[in-house]
């Protein structure tokens, strides 16, 4: 699932997401920000992938400096009922999307699009990805 933006005047998509809380553990987290942006409980499998994305390497501000989990997730209840109660400003849409669809999306970070395609073959060793946009 991804959730669709208009962001910096583009349609653009991402996966749901957000800050830790200090004292949550990981999967906490990864439970409260899902049902949160879209409506949907999740249980948290396992650690896809780690990644950060340092701004001022790529047109961003100097001070954004993130780093993200990424995790492979089982929907519990019906999937198909979506709809977060605190979604992001620039959010337009929620959308559940074939995995080998994924390459043709406009996802950020791109770097993402061909690990998540690949899903569809069991290919998903976790690893860090370094510095993705």
């Amino acid at each position: 699932m991804v959730q669709r933006a208009c962001w910096e005047g583009q349609d653009r998509c991402f996966l749901p997401g957000g800050g830790q809380h200090p004292g949550e553990t990981l999967g906490f987290t990864v439970r409260r920000e899902v049902h949160k942006e879209t409506g949907l409980d999740v249980t948290p499998q396992r650690l896809l992938w780690l990644c950060k994305y340092i701004g001022s390497r790529h047109g961003g501000a100097p001070e954004d400096h993130r780093v993200e989990a990424i995790f492979l997730c089982q929907p519990e209840g019906d999937p198909e009922q979506l709809g977060g109660h605190a979604a992001d400003d620039v959010q337009t849409g929620l959308e559940w999307v074939e995995l080998k669809k994924v390459t043709g999306l406009n996802l950020l970070p791109h770097g993402l699009r061909p690990l998540i395609a690949g899903l569809a073959h069991r290919k998903s060793p976790t690893r860090y990805l370094g510095d993705l946009a």
